[in-house]
């Protein structure tokens, strides 16, 4: 048996992770909005679908990072760039007991607004669009 060292270890995986990634097709790479748990709005005569997510992720349930929710076009058959909002406010679910505001329909509809006046086209394929409207939100110690 021949020793392997932490070097040869570590290029070999290296090797074996790049060679099983896989790069996602271009059907596989969208991301389309779960319609379970979305709500519905419209802004300026567009159907829009928009959701929070039920859990908090690690950062969110701290209070380190704000929440975020995410929203698309709810018509046509083909989705477009998903819209990623951060939000000033703590998860509603978060660990530490901080106070958290909901998320209200007018929030959405203003944050689709300011997204679609920054370049935002709900229609049109591509990476998710980020919105950061979190100023003011202060994180938790």
């Amino acid at each position: 048996m021949s020793a392997i060292t932490f070097g040869t270890f570590a290029y070999n995986l290296l090797f074996a992770t790049a060679a099983t990634h896989q790069i996602p097709t271009a059907q596989e790479a969208k991301m389309a909005l779960n319609k379970k748990g979305s709500r519905r709005i419209t802004v300026d005569g567009i159907e829009y679908r928009w959701r929070i997510r039920r859990k908090p992720s690690y950062m969110q349930g701290l209070c380190w990072t704000p929440m975020t929710y995410a929203v698309e076009a709810a018509s046509g058959s083909q989705s477009g760039a998903t819209l990623i909002v951060a939000s000033g406010q703590a998860h509603p679910s978060n660990w530490v007991g901080a106070e958290a505001v909901p998320i209200r329909p007018a929030h959405v509809a203003a944050s689709i607004r300011e997204a679609r006046d920054r370049g935002w086209e709900p229609t049109k394929a591509g990476s998710p669009f980020q919105l950061d409207r979190s100023a003011g939100f202060i994180a938790q110690p």
